[in-house]
């Protein structure tokens, strides 16, 4: 059995990730796209599954991982709340022919990149504008202003690192964006 590759895909919050990467996943199964769950310390939230939404791990056992270098990538988002990929879940999933995709900030992408080298294409999705995505936030409506603000300073300083991607998209129409990324991962699933 061929072994599977890897889609990363980074973007500010509000730029359409999670948008894209869900049209993908769902209307093209020719893909065989596998969505890699993120460990995480923090306790689950409403109806949220283990193994689906997340692997929710003690703080403990998330720390015991960290020595073990069990994790492709990880980081400490606020004191004591962690967040990772494992490695297992991931090597499980390409063994089984499957092309594994990733929902991730911008630093774990490259860290993913880093470590799958060209079995792996990284995409970073940004918006037409900082003040295009101000708007985009405020019609969510799901922040106050001090955390749109926040959220803004943060897409400002990750945008920062698009260079360090293997290509751009640039979402100014929701449209254009998912095709550009249809053809952007058949191109690189061509690929030997």
């Amino acid at each position: 059995m061929v072994k599977g590759k890897l889609l990363i895909v980074s973007a500010p919050s509000g730029s359409g990730k999670s948008t894209i990467v869900n049209y993908l996943m769902k209307e093209h199964p020719e893909f065989r796209l596998a969505f890699s769950v993120s460990a995480t310390s923090r306790p689950p939230r409403g109806t949220e599954q283990n193994g689906v939404e997340y692997y929710f791990l003690s703080e403990e056992d998330f720390r015991r991982h960290i020595e073990a270098d069990d994790f492709l990538e990880y980081e400490e988002v606020y004191e004591g709340r962690f967040y990772g990929t494992l490695k297992s879940q991931v090597e499980e999933k390409l063994a089984a022919g499957l092309n594994v995709v990733f929902d991730v900030d911008v630093k774990g992408g490259i860290n993913i990149k880093r470590y799958y080298g060209n079995s792996a294409l990284s995409i970073f999705i940004q918006p037409p504008s900082v003040e295009e995505l101000r708007e985009r936030l405020l019609r969510r409506a799901t922040d106050d202003m001090k955390q749109i603000d926040e959220r803004v300073a943060k897409a400002k300083y990750e945008m920062t690192f698009a260079p360090q991607f293997d290509r751009i998209i640039i979402n100014d129409d929701l449209e254009a964006a998912k095709q550009e990324a249809v053809a952007l991962l058949k191109e690189f699933l061509k690929k030997e």
